[in-house]
């Protein structure tokens, strides 16, 4: 996948921009608060019609306007095509070739990226929910029904709650609850089967990567979490596990089980990462997660994702940010933000074409103007 040219209008700080992109590795220079990391989150926003920065849609359109819309032309194996996306009050609105996706689900996928910031060097040693995040993100670029599924897991899931609350206090509607329940499980074992089928995929990957990195010293391992306590998990056996906890959940005013509740467990050398790894082994064992999903779209799609990396080198190490650009070159579309080009590795820098951004103003070339196409 190549993004040939992206335009922004009242993005995040952006009034109007329009940039074309020619080569596989981009290097975007800049202060910090001039816009490197809203180009980056343009990217994601516009693939994945969510925020890695916020929860809070207005937040990414310019102060005082009504609109923001992001735009690409972007090339696949098997053909050119344009991309929009349009985030106002109402909602958002994406267009494929200049046609209307009825839902944003059949629309995500079109372009897939992988992010690498430096809050991801936390997903080992994060919260759960941070993990979820991952999984739900990544499984969704590459399975629009995995986004169906997980939307109406969510939806139901949320009923479901609201209804546990007012049992507290008034068993009446508890057939209703029944009713929820059954309509809730197919989705729960869907989202979950597909979670650990990711999983055990991006294990294989990881598991070589993480081999190369450490010199063949340590062993990767990813395991899911399931709140179930079983795996290969049928209909009938979620839906029985729910009736079960009937009472407790009525009790609690929440579900107990579920997607919403679980969470993978990375170990090195059969040792929990999470909770007894060393700062280098958690950055380690994140890098060669981020880097196993760039393998795994690949062998998924025969195709490589583009890659973001904003502001991430700077927090690697030598051996790390070798491994990483060793991995880029020549293969993947990347697009790098950083302050200065000191830390960048000099073979990578020749690869690349320069961008510098000032006050949300980009222009090809170093702060000098010395490096250009």
């Amino acid at each position: 996948m190549f993004i040939k040219k992206i335009k922004l209008k009242q993005f995040r700080n952006y009034q109007a921009v329009d940039v074309a992109f020619e080569k596989n590795i981009n290097i975007i220079i800049g202060r910090n608060a001039q816009g490197k990391t809203s180009l980056i989150e343009s990217m994601y926003v516009l693939s994945t019609t969510k925020s890695h920065r916020t929860s809070k849609d207005q937040q990414l359109i310019l102060f005082n306007e009504e609109f923001a819309r992001i735009e690409a032309d972007v090339k696949r194996q098997q053909d050119d095509f344009q991309l929009s996306l349009s985030i106002s009050k109402k909602g958002k609105k994406a267009n494929y070739n200049g046609i209307v996706q009825k839902k944003l689900s059949d629309y995500v996928g079109k372009l897939i990226v992988v992010l690498f910031a430096p809050e991801d060097l936390s997903l080992v040693k994060g919260g759960p929910q941070y993990r979820r995040r991952f999984l739900d993100m990544e499984i969704g670029q590459l399975s629009p029904t995995y986004l169906y599924h997980l939307g109406q897991y969510g939806k139901l899931l949320k009923q479901r709650n609201e209804l546990l609350k007012q049992l507290r206090h008034n068993r009446k509607n508890e057939l209703f609850l029944e009713v929820l329940t059954e309509q809730l499980v197919p989705h729960a074992t869907f989202v979950i089967n597909k979670r650990i089928d990711f999983l055990e995929k991006l294990q294989q990957f990881a598991k070589a990567i993480h081999q190369e990195i450490t010199q063949n010293l340590e062993d990767i391992s990813i395991g899911y979490m399931n709140s179930f306590k079983q795996w290969e998990l049928t209909d009938e056996q979620v839906l029985q596990i729910y009736k079960d906890a009937f009472t407790a959940d009525i009790q609690n005013g929440s579900t107990s089980f579920g997607p919403h509740r679980d969470d993978f467990i990375v170990s090195i050398n059969g040792i929990n990462t999470h909770q007894f790894g060393s700062q280098g082994q958690q950055r380690t064992a994140s890098l060669s997660i981020k880097l196993a999903e760039i393998e795994l779209i690949y062998s998924v799609l025969g195709e490589y994702p583009v890659l973001l990396l904003d502001d991430v080198l700077s927090e690697l190490d030598d051996a790390r940010q070798t491994q990483l650009l060793n991995t880029i070159k020549n293969r993947v579309q990347t697009f790098i933000t950083t302050t200065n080009i000191d830390g960048i590795d000099d073979e990578v820098v020749q690869l690349a074409d320069i961008f510098t951004i000032d006050n949300a103003e980009i222009r090809i070339g170093d702060e000098d103007g010395t490096r250009s196409r």
